[in-house]
């Protein structure tokens, strides 16, 4: 399949399960992919295997909450790989806490991250899709945005947030050819859930009883996650835009 040659696209948080996945299935189609990640080594390890295969990619250092270094991981990567076509918001952080038990300096680590960052994605991407009047813009939220997630309070208010951003931006870029849309993982078997896990009172339990509340009998792989991404990120969603679904094996199924 090469239906994204020619095509260069722009994944943060590339170093980690979901966006490693994704990364890999982006060039096994044929695009051009720029590994973003405050992990700069595991980044790399992302691009060597990408180009081991025979793909294109690169890694480049890169810390969303950081503008003047978004600003310059984007330069680079539009310098070495092409301009940008797609985006994939997938750098994600967080804290696993009753809301009472936070404190309003872990809040704004989230908020930095999962909200802000992707702010200075957008705007620092947006405007060169604009110019050529063509862009896939496709942001990971979480489930937890769509019905909440006991622990998650900042968390899943951030990840709701994309939800208005996504659908506004669809809007307003429209006429530019532009399309956005949302895909929200349920629990997915990520380095951001064994946190989770690990922290629980009763992992065992926790888990058993996540397998019995989803339908398919069993949480995420982040192998599930990119045929949803790379729908949205082709031209088979052309006429697709400010759409959210849940890749959950059931979990949530929000009309």
């Amino acid at each position: 399949m090469a239906q994204f040659d020619g095509r260069m696209a722009i994944v943060t948080g590339g170093a980690g399960g979901i966006g490693s996945a994704t990364c890999r299935q982006l060039a096994a189609r044929g695009a051009a992919v720029a590994v973003f990640d405050r992990d700069e080594a595991g980044a790399r390890n992302v691009a060597d295997a990408i180009r081991a295969e025979g793909g294109r990619a690169a890694a480049f250092l890169c810390d969303i909450t950081d503008r003047p270094g978004v600003d310059a991981a984007v330069a680079a990567a539009e310098a070495a790989l092409g301009p940008a076509a797609i985006l994939v918001n997938n750098a994600g952080f967080d804290i696993f806490k009753p809301f009472l038990k936070t404190t309003p300096a872990e809040w704004e680590k989230l908020i930095a991250v999962n909200l802000v960052g992707v702010l200075h994605m957008h705007h620092a991407v947006l405007p060169g899709m604009v110019e050529r009047k063509y862009g896939r813009v496709v942001n990971i939220a979480s489930d937890a945005a769509r019905v909440g997630s006991t622990g998650e309070a900042v968390y899943a208010a951030c990840k709701a947030g994309l939800l208005g951003l996504t659908k506004t931006l669809a809007r307003e870029h429209a006429r530019d050819a532009i399309t956005f849309n949302v895909v929200c993982p349920g629990p997915t078997d990520t380095n951001l859930f064994e946190e989770f896990w690990r922290g629980a009172a009763n992992p065992d339990k926790l888990m058993e009883a996540f397998r019995r509340s989803i339908p398919l009998g069993r949480i995420g792989a982040p192998d599930d996650l990119p045929g949803a991404i790379c729908f949205f990120a082709s031209d088979d969603a052309a006429y697709v835009t400010g759409q959210v679904i849940s890749v959950s094996g059931g979990l949530s199924m929000a009309g």
